[in-house]
């Protein structure tokens, strides 16, 4: 049986019973990931990195996109 982890996305409350990564989570939200910054657990994670951070029960993560503009 899958235990189904609760994780928090800029905030917001999500629910899972798969096993996920952060480059997952940017995928699925449709993030350009050229144009973005993760915090993970308060920390700023680098790129190289989402694709081996998998997702555990209460993990908060923060994602900030820059967007251009004048």
């Amino acid at each position: 049986m899958k235990e189904t982890k609760n994780f928090f996305l800029n905030g917001e409350e999500f629910f899972s019973n798969k096993v996920i990564n952060l480059l997952d989570i940017i995928n699925y939200f449709n993030y350009n990931s050229s144009l973005l910054v993760l915090e993970y657990n308060y920390f700023i994670c680098p790129k190289e990195n989402w694709d081996t951070i998998f997702i555990n029960d209460k993990d908060k993560i923060e994602i900030v996109t820059i967007v251009g503009g004048g």
